[in-house]
């Protein structure tokens, strides 16, 4: 069945693509939504274009995907099948990217297990098929970590283009990935204090010109790899806005931004605060040159409000609208499976024993620490600092806003887990014969360790597997499992109206004239139940 989000996502993409109007669903960048809706282009889709929704409503997201979907003489169940055609594979290839990057950290054997891990996840068997942002998202957000990463450690100009254009991809599959400018700035200014190598040589008035310079280069990568991002931005919100009327773009930026500042500020008087840049946004729509940057401009102050304002829900018996900021802690722990929870808490109490030990024993060096794992290092940052705003946000539907920090928290805690188990041993001898049984006595010397770590994976996969096709609204044992997992917290977490296809069919096999029901989601009773289902 069609969830909540898919319902404004489905249609708003088909749109972009077939009429190049950008009319529905701002809140969004276009391109998660753009790509779903391309295999419905080589379809004889009805969309209804003449409907009031589509021609005088302002965003009517939700009423023209009623429509296209559910109401215009097209099969339903082939728009909603082909639609998550690219999620799946973006789902896919971004498996793939994690086992990449993982085995360059970790080893090829090692990296295997953070992209296990994340592959048999309920939370990502669940969320990696729907066209929604939260799978879509993380994907960007680890391309262009990497990718700016791998830059700063081989700065050249293919490598540059390559983190301008992922930062940009990122932009362009959610807005949440606009925490990746001030986290690129921070990772850069760390990087830019490790690497100030041979500063101590020069005398004290060519300081001051080497550190400028050396600056000067870090500003310039910064800025041209944000610029090249904007460029992909602004050219795909282009196209997508090209047969967008500029009146009707001007109009509805108007109309929108209402709710977020207000009504706009009178002529001849100041703005300040929200309503400048609500002025600002009128105003850039209303010019052909910047509509495009306008538009992505709307989307974001749309996401500030929503964010701000928060979003009722129900969570551990309360229900409100202003958060909770332990709220993203315990819906993680409840919904994580407990195995990896445990490797989790197992890598955490090992790395920090760690490295306690090492500052008692005096054997550690931040710098050299910095030098050979900055990239171990700038993940923990980015965990750190995309928890730090979650928790702060009222915003608080579902354990998929935390999605982006799922691979990062992996890739750590198989980290930890390979020092613990595996020191590493360095060897002159580059004989294979004398490195094979060198490796066959490191895995005897840690054979217990490995029979708990494959017990420990193997109760993984049960729990995985025992959990479909419910994935969507699986919780663990302290959850109550997933039959009372409800109990605790809702919405995109528990029930997201995925079932209701399912209860069609209950309903026809146990021969049920009529069903009252209240249904979350964005699929239709009518289409599923004709007469017989009761809102």
């Amino acid at each position: 069945s069609a969830i909540m989000d898919e319902l404004a996502h489905i249609p708003s993409g088909y749109s972009y693509d077939k009429y190049l109007d950008f009319r529905l669903n701002p809140e969004h960048p276009p391109l998660l939504k753009s790509l779903s809706a391309l295999p419905l282009l080589f379809m004889d889709l009805n969309f209804p274009l003449n409907e009031k929704s589509w021609q005088e409503e302002i965003n009517s997201q939700w009423w023209v995907g009623t429509q296209f979907i559910f109401e215009s003489g097209n099969n339903a169940d082939t728009i909603i099948f082909w639609s998550r055609l690219a999620p799946i594979l973006l789902t896919i290839l971004l498996i793939f990217l994690i086992y990449f990057w993982s085995a360059k950290l970790l080893g090829k054997w090692w990296g295997i297990l953070p992209a296990f891990l994340f592959a048999f996840s309920p939370t990502v068997l669940a969320h990696g098929h729907y066209v929604t942002t939260d799978l879509a998202a993380t994907f960007g957000i680890f391309a262009s970590t990497f990718s700016f990463l791998n830059f700063l450690a081989k700065p050249n100009k293919k490598n540059l283009i390559v983190a301008g254009l992922t930062f940009g991809m990122a932009q362009l599959l959610k807005f949440s990935a606009v925490l990746l400018v001030p986290f690129f700035i921070l990772i850069a200014l760390i990087h830019f204090f490790v690497n100030l190598k041979g500063f101590s040589r020069f005398a004290p008035n060519h300081k001051i010109k080497f550190f400028l310079k050396k600056a000067g280069v870090y500003i310039l990568w910064l800025f041209s790899i944000f610029f090249i991002g904007f460029l992909l931005i602004y050219a795909v919100y282009f196209i997508f806005t090209f047969n967008y009327p500029i009146e009707r773009q001007v109009g509805d930026t108007r109309e929108i931004l209402t709710s977020f500042a207000g009504s706009p500020t009178p002529v001849g008087e100041t703005c300040s605060g929200k309503r400048c840049l609500a002025d600002l946004d009128i105003w850039l729509a209303g010019n052909s040159l910047t509509r495009p940057a306008a538009e992505y401009l709307l989307g974001v102050l749309m996401v500030m409000q929503r964010s701000s304002g928060g979003n009722t829900a129900f969570f551990l018996g309360e229900v409100g609208g202003g958060g909770w900021w332990y709220y993203f802690p315990v819906v993680f722990i409840l919904k994580e499976t407990l195995p990896v929870l445990l490797l989790i808490l197992f890598s955490l109490i090992s790395a920090t024993l760690r490295l306690f030990r090492s500052l008692r024993q005096n054997r550690i060096k931040i710098i050299d620490y910095l030098n050979t794992n900055f990239a171990e290092f700038s993940l923990l940052v980015f965990v750190i600092f995309y928890w730090v705003y979650s928790i702060n946000s009222p915003l608080n539907i579902g354990v998929r806003h935390i999605m982006p920090t799922i691979p990062f928290i992996y890739i750590l805690s198989v980290s930890a887990l390979k020092k613990h188990f595996f020191f590493e041993q360095k060897s002159d001898s580059f004989s294979w014969f004398s490195q094979f049984f060198k490796t066959i006595n490191l895995i005897s010397k840690n054979a217990n360790k490995l029979i708990i770590l494959f017990a420990v994976l193997l109760w993984f996969s049960i729990e995985s597997a025992l959990a479909y096709p419910n994935y969507l609204s699986y919780f663990n044992e302290l959850g109550g499992g997933t039959k009372n997992g409800f109990r605790f917290v809702t919405d995109s977490n528990y029930d997201w109206g995925q079932d209701l296809k399912e209860l069609a069919i209950f309903v026809e096999k146990n021969n049920i004239d009529k069903i009252a029901v209240d249904y979350f989601g964005g699929d239709s009773l009518a289409y599923r139940f004709g007469n017989k289902a009761v809102p």
